[in-house]
C-alpha cells in the first residue's frame, strides 16, 4: 500500500515502513486523536507516553482558548501537574523563550505538554530534549506544520534557523479549541499548506540538479493531503469543525512527512524563506512578525509568479558567463551586512568554511547540470505547480493578505528576502538555481 492510500493511524505505527525510496520511514509520534472532543483523551495518552506530571507550557493567550477544556479533564483524573504561562506578551521562539521555561521547569514532572501551536509547541520541543522527557501537545489552531515535525523553527543567535530534535509523542488536535482559533491564525494555516506547491516542485527539482535525497511516497502523501485541504479551503473560514479538521490532519501529516524525510524539504521551499527573512527583519527592526503562515502565503505567490517566468526560460551560457565575471565577492559581503546586520558575519563565515555556495566552480558544475536536464525540469515545474490565478483566487476567497505591502514590506524588502534567501542556510533553493543560472534580477518578480 502506497503511503497516500494510508489513514494517519496507519502511518505512525510503530514499525514504521519500508519504502522503494531505500530507507525506512518512522516517527517517534505514539499517540495522536483529530477531532471534537479529543482534549478527554489526555489522560490516556500520558498513560501510554508512561507519564503521571506534566509540566504544561502555555502562553496568556493559548491559556484562554485552551485550559477551561484541559484542567477539568486532568482534575477528574487526578492528574498532578505544573502549570507554567510564558510571561511575554508575544513570546518569540528564541533563546528567551527557551531560558525562560527551562528555569520554571519543575524537575519532579516527567513529560513537557505543549498547550499551544507554533510558538509553544517549537519551544517545548527543545525544552523536552534539553531535560530528557517525552512531550506532548493540545494544538489550539490549525495555524502551522510543526505540530510532528522532528525540528524547531527557531531564532538562534539572531538568526531564523531549523534545529532538530524530536517530535512530539502524542499530539491532541480538538477542533472544539481549533475551529475558535482567531481568523488570522485559520488563514496562516492554509497558508503554509499552500505553500507545499513550491516545496514538493522544489524537492524534486533540486534532487534532480544536485543529486540530492527524494522519496515519491511521500511527495505523494503530500500531494494527496494538499487536495484535501484545498477542497475545505472555503469551509474552514467558516469556522466548520470538519473542515478545520482536515486542514489540522494535512499540516499534522505535513509534519509526519518531514519526520519520514528527515528533512523539511517536503513541506518548505523558497516561499518560507520570504517569510524566514522577514522575521529576522523584523527581530532586527524592533517590530512585530506577522504569523508565518500569513507571509509563507504571499511568498507562494510571489514564487508563482516567478516560476511563471524561470518555466520559459532556457538556460543562456552567455548569461551565466556575464554574471560570473560580475560577481565580486567583496560587493556580496558588503550587501550581506547592509541586509543582515549584525548576524551577517556569521552567515559569511558560515559560506567560507561550510557551505561553499559562491565557490566558482561549483557553480559551473551546477549550471552544467542545469542545462542538461533542463527538459526534466520543465517537467516538473509543469506537473508540480498549480495555475497563480487559482491560488490567487482560493487566498482571495479567504480574505487573506496577497501582496507584501500588506504586511508592512516595502518592495526592497522583497528583493533582500529573494536575493539572500540562498545565504541563509545551506539549502539549494529556486533562487540559488537562478543565481546559478545568472538570472537571479528584480524582473523575476514582476
Amino acid at each position: 500500500m502506497h503511503l497516500c492510500d494510508m489513514n494517519i493511524q496507519e502511518l505512525i505505527r510503530p514499525q514504521g515502513h519500508a519504502c522503494a525510496c531505500g530507507r525506512h520511514h518512522s516517527i517517534g509520534l505514539k499517540y495522536l486523536r483529530i477531532g471534537s472532543g479529543v482534549t478527554d483523551n489526555l489522560p490516556d495518552a500520558l498513560q501510554v507516553l508512561g507519564c503521571q506530571r506534566p509540566f504544561i507550557v502555555c502562553d496568556q493567550d493559548t491559556k484562554k482558548a485552551a485550559w477551561h477544556f484541559v484542567q477539568p479533564v486532568l482534575k477528574k483524573a487526578g492528574i498532578a501537574y505544573e502549570l507554567y504561562t510564558i510571561h511575554r506578551t508575544h513570546p518569540e521562539p528564541d533563546e528567551e523563550t527557551v531560558g525562560e521555561i527551562t528555569m520554571a521547569f519543575d524537575p519532579g514532572c516527567d513529560c513537557i505538554l505543549a498547550l499551544g501551536s507554533g510558538v509553544i509547541n517549537d519551544c517545548c520541543k527543545v525544552l523536552a530534549r534539553a531535560v530528557g522527557k517525552p512531550q506532548l501537545v493540545v494544538g489550539t489552531a490549525p495555524s502551522m506544520d510543526g505540530y510532528a515535525s522532528d525540528s524547531s523553527s527557531m531564532i538562534v543567535g539572531r538568526a531564523k534557523t531549523t534545529l532538530y530534535n524530536a517530535c512530539p509523542q502524542a499530539i491532541l488536535a480538538d477542533t472544539r479549541i481549533m475551529k475558535d482559533a482567531p481568523m488570522r491564525m485559520l488563514q496562516a494555516g492554509l497558508g503554509d499548506m499552500l505553500a507545499k506547491y513550491i516545496a514538493l516542485c522544489e524537492w524534486r527539482m533540486t534532487a534532480l540538479i544536485n543529486g540530492e535525497y527524494y522519496c515519491e511516497e511521500i511527495a505523494g502523501m503530500m500531494r494527496a493531503s494538499l487536495k484535501k485541504i484545498v477542497s475545505s479551503a472555503s469551509r474552514m473560514m467558516e469556522r466548520d469543525e470538519e473542515a478545520v479538521a482536515a486542514v489540522a490532519e494535512g499540516l499534522i501529516l505535513s509534519g509526519i512527512a518531514m519526520a519520514f524525510a528527515q528533512i523539511s524539504r517536503p513541506a518548505s521551499g523558497l516561499e518560507h524563506y520570504f517569510s524566514h527573512l522577514w522575521e529576522m527583519f523584523s527581530l532586527d527592526r524592533g517590530k512585530p512578525a506577522e504569523l508565518h503562515g500569513i507571509q509563507v502565503g504571499v511568498g507562494t505567490l510571489l514564487c508563482l509568479k516567478m516560476y511563471d517566468k524561470l518555466k520559459v526560460m532556457t538556460p543562456d551560457e552567455r548569461t551565466f558567463a556575464a554574471a560570473c565575471a560580475a560577481w565580486k565577492e567583496a560587493e556580496w559581503e558588503k550587501e550581506m551586512h547592509r541586509v543582515f546586520g549584525c548576524t551577517a558575519q556569521g552567515l559569511i563565515e558560515k559560506e567560507r568554511t561550510q557551505w561553499h555556495n559562491n565557490d566558482a566552480a561549483a557553480r559551473q558544475h551546477r549550471f552544467e547540470r542545469i542545462r542538461a536536464c533542463w527538459p526534466q525540469l520543465q517537467q516538473i515545474m509543469a506537473e508540480e505547480l498549480p495555475p497563480l490565478s487559482d491560488i490567487a483566487r482560493l487566498m482571495r476567497e479567504a480574505w487573506m493578505p496577497m501582496q507584501p505591502e500588506e504586511l508592512g514590506w516595502g518592495w526592497q524588502d522583497v528583493l533582500d528576502a529573494f536575493f539572500y534567501s540562498r545565504n541563509t542556510r545551506d539549502k539549494y533553493l529556486t533562487s540559488s538555481l537562478l543565481w546559478d543560472m545568472g538570472e537571479l534580477r528584480a524582473e523575476m518578480l514582476h
